[in-house]
């Protein structure tokens, strides 16, 4: 398989989780994923720390300050979009410091916070739907069939073995 030189794009995700068992989601209005529901993120600059990063991008979306618990995992999107871009998404667990939400337009219409029993029916970027699985359990997301069944187990949104 012949593969074409292009960057690889690095982002950092906040999944931000109140003490309500509420999810900060936002409605995404850029390319990719528009208009579907994200958790708060984007791009790391180049030189600028990852947690630096995962700050300034949720200040910027939706405009809270989070505390950052840790990292949840890393997922992978492949051939995203006309440009067949390739993300590699870092996901954090975030507390919020404050509940009012100022999304930015430019990047998310909408912001909201959505409790964990009413997540299913929410259009959800693959990523945020595998991330959500991780942190519930047993929790049937709509379209989270992700990988095939012989690579289970593996680097979650990973490419398939090659043969």
């Amino acid at each position: 398989m012949d593969y074409k030189k292009q960057a690889i794009k690095t982002s950092v995700v906040a999944c931000i989780i109140d003490e309500e068992e509420r999810v900060l989601l936002t409605r995404r209005c850029i390319h990719p994923f528009c208009d579907q529901w994200v958790m708060p993120g984007g791009k790391i600059d180049l030189g600028e720390g990852i947690i630096e990063a995962l700050h300034r991008e949720v200040r910027e979306e939706v405009g809270i300050e989070i505390r950052v618990e840790g990292l949840i995992d890393v997922f992978e999107h492949l051939k995203v979009g006309s440009k067949n871009d390739h993300f590699v998404i870092l996901y954090y667990r975030a507390a919020p410091l404050s509940v009012e939400l100022r999304p930015n337009g430019a990047e998310c219409t909408e912001a909201i916070w959505v409790h964990k029993d009413q997540l299913p029916p929410f259009d959800l970027t693959p990523g945020s739907r595998h991330i959500l699985a991780k942190i519930f359990p047993g929790m049937a997301l709509a379209g989270n069939e992700l990988l095939p069944s012989n690579a289970l187990g593996e680097v979650p949104g990973g490419a398939p073995p090659r043969t």
